[in-house]
């Protein structure tokens, strides 16, 4: 299955051409650090690119001192993370580990300089993003998590770093790893704990404030002004923000959880053209919003919007969840769709503790070995039951329906019948939810009448609300809340709302097609006529 890059073994000795050598010497300025000297910290903007002209660079492991990796950094190798195309933060750090003589380049002129030669430009995201790749896959972040397992508000940052590919260590409460955690920062072995580096320790840890620390929400200045607001990070956002900052539009991107939408949930998505062995639809949107990066397009989450208003000069103007507002000239909606919430009592006591909107690695960790149900009978319910089977000891699926033929893709559900370690149940639904502080059991219903079944985890993809409160009468809606565009709202354009300047495109808008390729196709086309108002 495709990852979100290539192997950095294969990708870090590549040389930057000498033509691109000199356009950093030109653009950049000198400086030398001696050995121990530190270059960047835990939590630092990535405000530079430093090209490495003699010497040697380490990443520094915060809890020891020692060096985290074996592979260091030399001459005609450069230090940068995928946060530069963000104006994020350092997430490791770098220390010299021999006198070293480098050149740094603020980020503007660096992504000016990429921008301008694109061959450069292929080769330092290609790279950064092996580096993000190996962080992954090793384990190697400097968020660190104690007692995911255990803790609710633990278990959140989990998958909210997780959904935005961001790096971390995740170690249970108890364990050898979460006791030498305990003893280098000074916090207690028994109590789960979110740490940024050895230094930074998140108290009461929320999204919101570890988003802060990742330096994926920023505070954006009321006076500024975008062309394009984007609200919403799926397939048809992302797309959008992609063909927006390519046209030269100042677009920002705001999401109030995650980029990949409900897509992002998707552990394997194979019927995307291009990807024949098949891709996670977090990496299919993650490999977007580096390229949306690229251009110029800006991200921020998680990020809810509250309201929107018109102002007098035709602007719009959207005020946040946390009270802060920005102005643009245009706003695309891409807020997608949101699985139903089961009418059953005590869901929300179990929710992020057994019950389960997204099938994930992060979510895979609590089901290991366990009796996992899935309710749903479309791809997304299909694609999480193959993917949960791999870990779990047995997946139930439960479809209210007599059959799949006609909500499930074909090659999905002929695997899902011939699997072994899956059960699908028709004409079944979950009546009860049962436990103590999570969730233990439930109770099945169907024709043969009801039966308690032990499990540590119920995974809900079900029915699809559309996100539309936050535009309250701006623009028109169907019975069912999704947006109208084109005729039906009495626009021109297909993506076109009621209110000129605003348009929906993806799973938000009416009649469009629930399908990732047709999202994306939604987010590419709409910019045109974006472009247009805009420059009007």
């Amino acid at each position: 299955m495709e990852t979100i890059g290539r192997d950095l073994n294969e990708m870090q000795r590549i040389p930057l051409e000498p033509a691109h050598v000199r356009a950093i010497r030109a653009t950049g300025s000198e400086r030398c650090y001696r050995k121990g000297e530190l270059l960047a910290k835990i939590g630092d903007p990535a405000d530079r690119f430093v090209y490495v002209e003699t010497g040697e660079i380490e990443v520094v492991d915060p809890f020891t001192g020692d060096r985290l990796v074996p592979s260091t950094l030399g001459p005609t190798q450069f230090m940068a993370e995928i946060s530069l195309l963000s104006g994020g933060s350092w997430s490791m750090t770098m220390r010299a580990a021999a006198d070293a003589r480098v050149v740094e380049v603020p980020r503007e002129d660096m992504l000016r300089l990429m921008s301008e030669i694109p061959e450069m430009s292929d080769i330092v995201i290609t790279v950064l993003a092996a580096r993000r790749r190996r962080q992954l896959d090793e384990g190697t972040g400097m968020l660190v998590l104690v007692g995911e397992e255990v803790d609710r508000d633990v278990r959140r940052v989990a998958e909210f770093a997780a959904r935005n590919r961001m790096p971390y260590r995740s170690y249970p409460l108890g364990s050898a790893d979460a006791a030498r955690v305990a003893v280098s920062c000074g916090t207690p072995d028994d109590t789960p704990v979110v740490l940024y580096g050895r230094d930074l320790i998140v108290t009461d840890p929320t999204p919101e404030k570890v988003a802060r620390l990742l330096g994926l929400d920023r505070d954006l200045p009321e006076h500024e002004a975008f062309d394009l607001l984007i609200v919403g990070a799926g397939p048809a956002g992302v797309a959008a923000a992609v063909y927006a900052g390519a046209e030269g539009l100042r677009a920002l991107v705001v999401d109030e959880t995650a980029i990949g939408g409900q897509a992002g949930t998707s552990s394997r998505i194979e019927n995307y053209m291009g990807f024949p062995t098949g891709i996670s639809g977090a990496d299919l949107v993650w490999r977007g919003e580096v390229q949306a990066m690229k251009f110029g397009t800006r991200f921020v989450m998680p990020r809810r919007v509250a309201s929107l208003e018109t102002l007098p000069d035709d602007q719009f103007c959207a005020t946040f969840a946390n009270g802060e507002r920005v102005r643009a000239n245009a706003v695309v909606v891409a807020t997608g769709v949101q699985y139903r919430r089961l009418p059953l009592d005590r869901l929300a006591e179990f929710e992020g503790v057994g019950v389960y909107y997204a099938a994930t690695e992060t979510e895979a960790r609590y089901c290991r070995e366990a009796e996992v149900v899935v309710i749903g009978g479309g791809n997304s319910a299909g694609q999480a039951t193959m993917f949960l089977s791999r870990s779990a000891r047995h997946v139930r699926l439960l479809v209210r329906g007599d059959s799949l033929a006609t909500s499930m893709s074909d090659y999905l559900s002929s695997r899902l019948q011939a699997d072994p370690g899956i059960t699908i149940e028709y004409g079944a639904h979950v009546a009860a939810l049962h436990g103590a502080d999570r969730l233990e059991a439930v109770t099945i219903r169907d024709k043969a009448g009801d039966r308690r079944v032990e499990t540590c985890a119920m995974f809900v993809m079900v029915g699809a609300a559309p996100n539309t409160g936050w535009l309250a009468q701006l623009v028109a809606l169907d019975d069912k809340g999704f947006v109208l565009t084109g005729a039906d709202a009495g626009a021109a354009s297909p993506y076109a709302t009621s209110r000129h300047g605003i348009y929906a495109v993806g799973d938000v808008r009416a009649g469009s097609i629930k399908r990732v390729a047709s999202s994306v196709g939604e987010g590419s086309v709409v910019i045109s006529k974006v472009w247009e108002y805009v420059r009007r």
